[in-house]
């Protein structure tokens, strides 16, 4: 009798190790386990840690609460201004009801997917290349209320959306590279030009001030005489100008009321022998004397 009572023992020993090993369930940290008895959906959800469950009556779904990372396929598509472009971006969601997400929707990682290349060319639709390229911070946010919408149905939050790339066609790239060329040459033009109406400004002011002080034009002739100088230059040319002469015979004393006469510079030796040498040949070809022709200073 006892050996048959201690047998029972083991075998209702048995059946309960048994029963809690198919029982028992563990959930990690970063999951939640949704049960389900006889196809009916429990309103707790487990929580992390150990838990049990009724074996062949419950069944246990463990969702990931963690945030997911999904690439988003690159969509081409056709601006408003008539642009082909693909673009190209990644969506970040994470689960906050596991019961919605299980029961709500078959596959929430492929219907949000699905949802964001949906959504991912529609933006590209309503949007022009200038607001692709510099204004992404706008489309981010347009593009992440899109996709928020529907998904909160699925006990699914969006919490980020990102436009990683967008790429062109070569021609539209050339075109955009050709236009940057030009506008850069416009504003290098514009400000020459407006550098060449200040430095014009300037001369006149300086011309001013020369007119009412000729001296400084001498001193900046000395200044540019010194600037040249500085150069390694074995010859300097340095030419005259008119108004310095004009400026010195103004200067010389007894000038003003009257105009001062030059003298007629002498003549010189070997001119006057080379005349002499030209008339003596000129006598013997032709037989006649040639007279010497008057100058004008009466020489």
């Amino acid at each position: 009798m006892i050996q048959e009572l201690l047998m029972v023992a083991a075998g209702v020993g048995a059946a309960l190790v048994v029963y809690a090993g198919a029982a028992a369930r563990i959930v990690k940290q970063y999951e939640r386990g949704v049960v389900f008895r006889f196809g009916r959906l429990r309103n707790d959800v487990r929580p992390p840690g150990f838990t049990m469950i009724v074996p062949i009556v419950d069944t246990l779904h463990k969702v990931n609460m963690q945030i997911v990372t999904m690439p988003v396929p690159a969509q081409e598509g056709i601006t408003r201004d008539n642009v082909t472009v693909r673009v190209d971006a990644v969506v970040y969601f994470k689960v906050v009801d596991p019961a919605d997400a299980v029961v709500r929707v078959e596959d929430y990682k492929f219907a949000v997917s699905q949802m964001a290349q949906t959504s991912l060319r529609s933006i590209i639709g309503k949007s022009d290349l200038d607001d692709l390229l510099s204004n992404r911070e706008k489309l981010n946010q347009g593009l992440e209320l899109m996709l928020d919408s529907p998904a909160m149905g699925w006990g699914v939050a969006i919490d980020r959306v990102e436009i990683k790339d967008v790429s062109l066609p070569e021609t539209m790239k050339r075109s955009m590279a050709r236009q940057a060329e030009a506008d850069r040459e416009r504003r290098a033009r514009v400000i020459n030009a407006d550098a060449e109406l200040q430095a014009s400004k300037k001369l006149a002011e300086a011309a001013g001030v020369m007119s009412a002080q000729p001296a400084a034009l001498q001193l900046r002739l000395l200044q540019t005489v010194m600037a040249v100088s500085a150069e390694k230059n074995s010859t300097l040319v340095l030419p005259i100008p008119v108004e310095l002469l004009r400026f010195l015979e103004r200067a010389a004393p007894g000038a003003a009321g009257e105009e001062a006469v030059t003298p007629a510079p002498p003549l010189s030796e070997a001119y006057l022998r080379g005349r002499a040498a030209a008339e003596e040949a000129i006598e013997d070809l032709t037989g006649t004397s040639v007279e010497p022709a008057p100058r004008e200073d009466g020489a």
